[in-house]
């Protein structure tokens, strides 16, 4: 009699579960190595000690882009439901960085333990959460099973699925599609994302747009970067924004080859641990370079090629200083960063080919006349300095930009009227 495909799926998953956790407490160590952040709060990744709060609307958001996508749904939520507490739970110490910025005044904020039977449990026990929702896509067999058991019910909220990810589901199929019928509710970013969660198995998908384009940016912040950009004098500034390993050395050297000595280049990291080694690439390029945080105070010296954005919670004022923004990301295979927000504060937006983490609203962006894509650094920068020296067409994309973000927003108040609670 033939083994039910089930069962093996759910033994490949325990197994490599098992094989995993002796690696944990390594793993945390070497990435605490540079972000000292792995090394706190281990306790919760093992759900041991309590839950700050019962009886809460939980939002699980892994990480940085997640946290802050989940911003105008936690405002409709709260709106709609103000006496209930809040519990957001996430997986990275810079997630939890933007959680305790965004959220620190009336959420409590801790990390999701790791995927193990007995710690999804005892985490749901001590939590009783009236409703969990998981962003984006964040399929945790045990958890998904421990809530059913619990009662616990869930939600995908701003779910996407790139063809690339539906396909490595796919590798443990019945799984996929057991954890994807306990969710009790799917709302996706497009038609593209719904139709891989329905072939996968998910039922009840509703597409509702992408949480992404309801987030405003913030007054103050766009003053400070139109601030910034006026203390700079008339200086051109291309923004490099969210880099990736693998993307900054190239486009340094395209960068000393190719643009003008008058032309700043504004360079801002995706992730914080890294700001000190790209400031070393910066440097290796034969570049000089300031940085954000030591600029207060102190003024943008003439000689100064690169300008590094080695600050956090500062992504909309870069935007605002710049006159043509490169989203990062995308020129390595890595799925590409949010090119929304740059869109979102008028400025024309330039993308590398990889950004299938982006899809839906890359191509929109293109099909507006928002956005461009390049096929790597040379190209960028050449692309870059013709719009540079265009501000006609500098300014018919920044128009676009904004009116391809307004015509997008609304799916914050379709979502929150989904949510199971």
């Amino acid at each position: 009699m033939p083994i039910p495909r089930l069962f093996l799926d759910w033994t490949l998953y325990r197994l490599a579960l098992l094989l995993a956790a002796p690696l944990i407490p390594l793993r945390l160590l070497w990435r605490g190595r540079r972000e000292r952040g792995y090394l706190r709060h281990w306790g919760e990744r093992l759900a041991l000690g309590r839950v700050p709060v019962t009886g809460a609307l939980w939002i699980h958001a892994v990480s940085v882009g997640e946290m802050r996508a989940a911003q105008p749904l936690i405002a409709a939520l709260r709106d709609a439901h103000p006496g209930v507490p809040l519990l957001l739970s996430c997986m990275t110490p810079t997630g939890r960085a933007t959680a305790e910025s965004l959220y620190g005044r009336y959420a409590h904020i801790v990390y999701l333990p790791y995927d193990f039977a007995g710690a999804m449990r005892r985490f749901l026990r001590r939590a009783q959460p009236r409703v969990g929702i998981l962003m984006e896509t964040e399929l945790w067999p045990n958890l998904i099973h421990a809530a059913a058991r619990a009662g616990v019910p869930l939600m995908l909220a701003n779910a996407r699925l790139s063809e690339r990810s539906a396909l490595g589901y796919t590798r443990l199929p019945a799984l996929t599609r057991a954890c994807l019928q306990k969710i009790e509710m799917v709302a996706a970013q497009s038609e593209a994302d719904a139709a891989r969660l329905l072939r996968l198995g998910a039922s009840s998908v509703h597409v509702t747009g992408n949480l992404k384009f309801d987030i405003a940016p913030p007054a103050e912040l766009l003053e400070r970067g139109a601030t910034w950009k006026a203390k700079w004098g008339a200086r051109p500034v291309l923004l490099a924004a969210s880099t990736r390993e693998g993307e900054e050395a190239p486009l340094l050297r395209a960068f000393a080859d190719a643009a003008p000595a008058g032309v700043l280049l504004l360079l801002v990291p995706r992730h914080p641990q890294r700001f000190d080694e790209v400031a070393g690439l910066v440097e290796a390029a034969g570049l000089t370079v300031q940085r954000r945080s030591a600029l207060d105070g102190t003024r943008l010296n003439a000689d100064t090629r690169v300008l590094l954005g080695d600050s956090l919670g500062e992504l909309f004022a870069y935007y605002a200083a710049c006159d043509v923004a490169f989203v990062g990301g995308s020129l390595v295979p890595l799925g590409g960063q949010n090119l929304i927000e740059a869109a979102s504060v008028g400025r024309p937006v330039l993308v590398g080919p990889h950004t299938f983490n982006f899809e839906e609203a890359t191509r929109l962006a293109i099909e507006a006349g928002a956005a461009r894509r390049v096929d790597d650094a040379a190209g960028l920068m050449r692309e870059a300095l013709t719009l540079l020296d265009d501000a006609a067409v500098r300014t018919r994309m920044g128009e676009a930009g904004l009116a391809f973000a307004a015509r997008h927003r609304g799916a914050a108040a379709r979502v929150a009227g989904l949510v199971p609670i």
